[in-house]
């Protein structure tokens, strides 16, 4: 039988009782104070923090995770995350699975719908936490909203796109340039230089740049990598990878690129630009030429109309001598060839259109050429070359004979043996990029008139300078052939390029506005003198002129009255108490001109008929005399034949003149 415990032996379990008892308080204590502390932890760490059981309720959260998921200040211990989330994506719960096995699962960055319907972006970790029997009691949720670091970053991506789409498809070459080379590299740069971004970052970008140029743009880049203050534009010319001369104009800054010292570029080609500058400086300087050359011609017709027409009334007045005779035909034979010549200096001074008629470009090379080919090297082989359905271009017979001679003139002195010239005529239509390269052509039909040789060729120098006058390579005082063309061609609203090389010949292109209209056949000029009567007002104040002209119309039959100015013509018209059957118009006169002497004699003789005569051409002022409703015009010098059958056309009702 068991003993019964002795007082001292049932004071000692007593004792031991109260110290397990006294510990498992002190424990419970000691955990409700680590709860507590883990509590107030979660509570307030201003992370988003939460626990959650197996069934995801809430055990802890931090304040944070209520305010940054929409939870405000309600009391969430206890509640189900899925509750409070009920639009969560499936993968979620499926990785909080993944987490009750004891896997820990994290994510970067993904969108997660809060409790107010909002989306925020975040990021998270999941991993689970054990009980005191080593159990997975449920996950510990860690999360950062990271929407505000998504918007900055999208809007950095934004701006780098755009900012890439700008370089990408800029118009400039835009690269940087350090330790020699070329980097950062945009398509444009690629394309003017002609070199990958590759082969640029390991060639020395100084070899890119024209020989002449590379001190200066080198010197430039030194400076400015060192600090320097220098003007940030400048230009110079490159050479691409074909070897081609490009002139660009460069704005560049000073930089610092990972940590080195470097230079922004951005590089305009402006090749075509300064093509067209120079066209245009040249084409002012042409025209400046050109009016002097108007003038001189002016002048040397009304002096030239001196020496042929007193010279046709001097044989007239002499008998029959067959030795005057032949110093009568020299004179006339020179009087002529200075015709010739200011015909070319009116012709340069862009008034070559005298007497502009319909025709197609085949038909009047097949005309001319026979007469042209007499004067050619007989070795010289010429061939044409028309497509079918040549337009009609609306042009001079005179002026095109002047062009066509000029260039198969050159032509055959280019060959210095056996060759071949080679003229072609065809219908094109030239569109806006082609004319805008072409100062003052319009787009539009044109014929395009080719005239190629295989002769020496020209270099760049000669090649610029043909149109200038007198410009030549052969002796001093020939060379109007090519000025002349150009006025004559410009003055057709046309345009000629001339493109040839040394050794490979040369080849003129000449573009004439294509008209919808019949072709006309030029007239015969006859030489017979016709006579008249009547009375004829001369509005001139060259007394040379005067002189010899109204010898010429009082030997035609007719009565001469004579203004020197423009006022004195418009006082006879108004006071003469006779018949004025028809009046001679000078252009320049010392007190007005004869645009505006015209209007006023018409005032006051409405039935006056006007023929105008001039040292110019018939294009400029005389075309508006012409326009507002004169009858005729009169090239100085002209002879009796000519002068008698303008007059006694005029005077029927008739006209010569056509265009």
């Amino acid at each position: 039988m068991e003993s019964k415990p002795t007082y001292e032996e049932l004071g000692q379990r007593v004792k031991e009782f109260e110290d397990e008892a006294g510990a498992r308080r002190r424990a419970e204590v000691a955990l409700r104070e680590r709860e507590q502390v883990l509590r107030m932890f979660v509570a307030h760490t201003p992370a988003a923090v939460a626990m959650c059981d197996r069934e995801m309720r809430y055990i802890v959260y931090s304040r944070r995770w209520a305010i940054d998921y929409g939870l405000g200040e309600e009391d969430l211990i206890g509640r189900c995350h899925y509750d409070l989330f009920p639009d969560l994506p499936e993968h979620w719960e499926q990785e909080h699975q993944k987490c009750f096995a004891g896997e820990i699962v994290s994510r970067d960055e993904e969108p997660f719908p809060r409790a107010d319907g909002s989306t925020d972006w975040v990021k998270r970790e999941l991993c689970p936490w054990w009980d005191d029997a080593g159990k997975i009691g449920g996950l510990i949720m860690f999360t950062e909203v990271i929407t505000a670091r998504k918007e900055v970053e999208e809007a950095l991506r934004e701006s780098e796109e755009k900012y890439r789409l700008l370089v990408e498809n800029a118009t400039d070459a835009i690269f940087i340039a350090q330790d020699g080379v070329l980097k950062f590299v945009n398509p444009k740069a690629e394309e003017m230089i002609g070199y990958s971004a590759e082969e640029l970052a390991k060639i020395p970008f100084v070899d890119i740049i024209h020989p002449e140029d590379r001190p200066m743009v080198l010197e430039r880049h030194l400076k400015r990598l060192k600090g320097e203050e220098l003007p940030s534009i400048y230009s110079f010319r490159i050479l691409n990878k074909s070897g081609e001369a490009l002139s660009t104009e460069l704005n560049t800054v000073q930089i610092d690129w990972e940590g080195k010292p470097a230079t922004l570029n951005f590089l305009r080609d402006v090749t075509a630009q300064i093509r067209l500058e120079t066209q245009l400086q040249h084409a002012q300087k042409m025209e400046a030429i050109a009016t002097l050359a108007g003038g001189i011609a002016h002048e040397f017709n009304n002096a030239l109309m001196g020496i042929m027409g007193n010279m046709e009334l001097l044989k007239m007045d002499l008998p029959e001598d067959e030795r005057q005779a032949r110093y009568f035909e020299a004179m006339k034979d020179s009087g002529h060839r200075m015709s010739r010549l200011t015909d070319q200096l009116l012709a340069y001074a862009q008034g070559g259109k005298y007497q502009p008629k319909n025709m197609k470009l085949d038909d009047f090379v097949m005309e001319t050429l026979p007469i042209l080919q007499h004067g050619l090297n007989s070795a010289v082989r010429v061939e044409t070359h028309f497509s079918k359905d040549i337009s009609v271009i609306k042009a001079d017979h005179t002026q095109m004979q002047m062009v066509l001679s000029a260039i198969l003139s050159n032509s055959d002195e280019a060959i210095e043996h056996e060759g071949l010239i080679r003229i072609a005529a065809e219908n094109k239509d030239l569109d806006v990029d082609f004319t805008k390269q072409c100062p003052g052509l319009k787009p539009g039909p044109y014929v395009c008139f080719t005239i190629e040789d295989n002769g020496k060729g020209m270099d760049e120098e000669t090649r610029s300078g043909i149109f200038e006058p007198f410009f030549t390579t052969k002796f001093q005082g020939r060379g109007m052939g090519m000025a002349a063309v150009y006025g004559i061609v410009k003055n057709h609203d046309g345009w000629i390029s001339v493109d040839s090389q040394l050794g490979e010949g040369t080849m003129v292109q000449i573009y004439f506005p294509a008209i919808e209209l019949t072709v006309e056949k030029p007239k015969k000029a006859e030489n017979e003198v016709l006579r008249g009567s009547g009375t004829i007002l001369m509005i001139e104040d060259e007394d040379v002129v005067i002189d010899v002209t109204q010898a010429m119309l009082e030997r035609l039959g007719y009565r001469v009255m004579v203004a020197k100015t423009g006022k004195v013509a418009i006082h006879i018209t108004e006071t003469f108490d006779g018949r004025i059957d028809l009046a001679l118009l000078d252009i320049k006169l010392p007190d007005m001109e004869g645009g505006k002497v015209y209007p006023l004699i018409m005032k006051a003789r409405p039935d006056l008929k006007v023929i105008v005569f001039s040292g110019y051409a018939i294009d400029g002022p005389a075309r508006k005399i012409l326009d507002a409703g004169a009858q005729d015009f009169i090239q100085k010098p002209f002879s009796l034949a000519v002068l008698s059958e303008k007059l006694k056309a005029v005077l029927e009702g008739q006209t010569l003149l056509s265009g």
